[in-house]
């Protein structure tokens, strides 16, 4: 197994075991605080700072990687996600939802500071020439973490029935330690160390293709949170009438099968170079929630319309999604990588703080179907904005 081949693998399991406590963590937030009697919108709030601070993170978290080597910000956020789950551990009388909001932004820092540090190390792991090989990995990376993110959707909802929510984050914090103390002798130590030392003004991209793609990845996170972060979850327990079990093992099925979908959409999308395949998934993907919507709206079987198309919606999303990870990944450029990725990555994150406050709001004030009217309208934006992508030829390896 040669060094590149090896980082890869570190990187990856860093990744792993983040995504894991990840997705508990929002599960249990989401649940916990509705069992509560938290309504919808105060819920959204609850996460603001997450994607909030998610925004900021990746602009500096960019420069820092540059600055001090991808390593390093990989090791600050498994040891800023420790942190806040350890804060969410205080007793019950103490979470009050500034505190919840505090840890969330430790959270959403953290998160922020481990996905631009992998998504960024896999570009310096793969020649330049070997385009094939670099989609094929980040389609990996990317499609595993969100399997793993559905399976820690489920093992909130399985951690919240048996050990409560101070007894899940606690356990979550104990296990993600021995991760980060692995990470620190496992890591190498100057990956992704910008030879030139950058200038703090350099985390605003100047490339038109950063800045193209950074817009569409805006809309289409926004797209899928305004109706999949609150309202779901919320729909499904109180217009369904299922339980904690249910929600979480379903949504945990549905995150495992889009996961799986990303790792394969290489074989489907073919090179995935270009503006062509990221505008016309885009506008295969913008005509699914109008559908569920206007199935609804018409009076068909809730459950029938609401499961199928967020079944199809998934599988159309993963692949839009597992495009964008490899276009910016490969738009990027080679030295100070961790800028490029880290200004795209703010405007994912800037896309899942507007989806998460509307998913919240729309739903309270206007129901499920105005959730998934402006997720449609989200997507089409960006099949719009995915036009203007110049091309890229690609080397298959």
């Amino acid at each position: 197994m040669n060094a590149a081949v090896r980082q890869y693998l570190v990187i990856t399991g860093n990744y792993w075991a983040f995504t894991l406590t990840d997705g508990a963590l929002r599960m249990l937030v989401v649940l916990h605080f509705h069992q509560l009697g938290y309504s919808p919108l105060e819920i959204a709030l609850l996460f603001v700072f997450y994607e909030f601070f998610g925004v900021v993170t990746n602009l500096v978290g960019g420069y820092l990687g540059a600055r001090m080597g991808l390593n390093r910000t990989m090791n600050i956020g498994l040891f800023l996600q420790i942190a806040a789950l350890v804060m969410l551990a205080v007793p019950a009388a103490m979470l009050s939802v500034p505190w919840v909001m505090a840890a969330q932004a430790l959270s959403g820092i953290a998160k922020d500071l481990n996905k631009m540090s992998a998504k960024s190390g896999i570009k310096l792991l793969v020649p330049d020439e070997q385009q094939g090989t670099l989609y094929k990995w980040v389609a990996i990376l990317t499609g595993s973490k969100n399997t793993l993110k559905g399976v820690g959707f489920f093992l909130g909802g399985v951690l919240l029935m048996s050990v409560g929510f101070t007894g899940a984050v606690l356990a979550m914090a104990a296990a993600l330690g021995l991760v980060w103390l692995s990470s620190l002798f496992l890591l190498k130590q100057e990956l992704g160390k910008s030879k030139a030392k950058p200038k703090f003004r350099e985390i605003l991209s100047k490339s038109p293709a950063i800045n193209v793609l950074s817009a569409a990845r805006m809309f289409l996170f926004g797209a899928r949170d305004v109706w999949f972060v609150v309202a779901l979850p919320v729909y499904l327990h109180t217009v369904f009438g299922w339980d904690f079990w249910k929600v979480g093992g379903f949504m945990a099925t549905w995150v495992i099968g889009y996961g799986f979908i990303q790792t394969i959409a290489p074989r489907i999308t073919g090179t995935g170079e270009g503006k062509q395949p990221a505008a016309l998934w885009a506008a295969a993907l913008a005509l699914v929630p109008a559908a569920i919507a206007l199935g609804l709206m018409a009076g068909w079987s809730a459950q029938i319309v609401v499961i199928g198309g967020l079944l199809l919606f998934g599988i159309l999303f993963a692949i839009n999604s597992s495009l964008h990870s490899y276009l910016i990944v490969s738009y990027a450029r080679g030295d100070g990588v961790s800028l490029d990725v880290g200004f795209y990555y703010m405007s994912n994150a800037a896309g899942r703080l507007l989806g998460t406050i509307l998913s919240g709001w729309v739903y309270q004030v206007y129901g499920l179907e105005a959730c998934l009217w402006i997720s449609s309208g989200l997507v089409a934006a960006a099949a719009l904005l995915s036009l203007l992508l110049p091309e890229r030829h690609v080397v298959r390896a």
